[in-house]
């Protein structure tokens, strides 16, 4: 669940209003009240663990904030995404790090996930455009529960993965799904990340958290 606040603001004004504790995303100067679910928060952490048990093993400069945002240039928008991964090395060059903790430059964003919530729409479109025109080489969205439209997802909707690459300066998607026609095996097919080439991560592990009994 997702609410808008009333009175659109400029960022730095939303950066000084920001409570803490509170999960909250700046969407063109309206301030966004995000409320996940149990269920979000339970896929979330999984993503997250499966992905810093990874990098770890890799041994490279990576980690995974709890409250980092992201800013697209020149917009009034700031995002606190699901799972952010950043890259220490670069951070010296963010000028909002340090006082903020907000970060605007690809290089800082080796991978970026959504897990869908209610409002899709931001997944699928406001974001999907920022991202790739701040250069986040990766951006996958978990829609777990297969709430996205149907032209991002099929229809009939289903359950879908949406791994977003960096090609020549524009994202090319790869989509893996919990029942596909095309492939018996898709189900137990393991997400190919360009970030992580070698994660053991597939799409049954994931569908299974999001279809944990309530």
């Amino acid at each position: 669940m997702t609410q808008a606040l009333p009175k659109p603001i400029a960022f730095e004004g939303f950066l000084e209003w920001k409570p803490e504790p509170g999960r909250y995303e700046l969407h063109d100067g309206v301030i966004i009240e995000i409320q996940p679910t149990g269920e979000h928060e339970e896929v979330k952490g999984f993503l997250a663990t499966k992905l810093t048990i990874e990098f770890d093993r890799l041994n490279v400069p990576y980690f995974i904030p709890n409250q980092a945002l992201v800013k697209p240039p020149e917009k009034e928008s700031g995002y606190l995404p699901d799972v952010l991964i950043l890259n220490r090395t670069n951070l010296a060059a963010e000028p909002l790090w340090k006082k903020y903790s907000t970060v605007t430059q690809g290089a800082s964003i080796p991978l970026v996930i959504e897990v869908v919530r209610t409002n899709w729409r931001d997944d699928y479109l406001l974001k999907v455009a920022d991202y790739e025109e701040i250069g986040v080489p990766e951006y996958w969205i978990f829609d777990y529960l297969g709430l996205g439209g149907r032209r991002f997802i099929g229809n009939p909707k289903q359950p879908t993965i949406s791994v977003y690459s960096m090609v020549e300066g524009e994202y090319q998607v790869s989509q893996f799904r919990g029942s596909d026609s095309a492939s018996a095996d898709s189900f137990a097919s393991r997400i190919e990340s360009p970030a992580f080439p070698e994660l053991n991560l597939t799409v049954e592990q994931i569908f299974r958290i999001g279809a944990l009994p309530q």
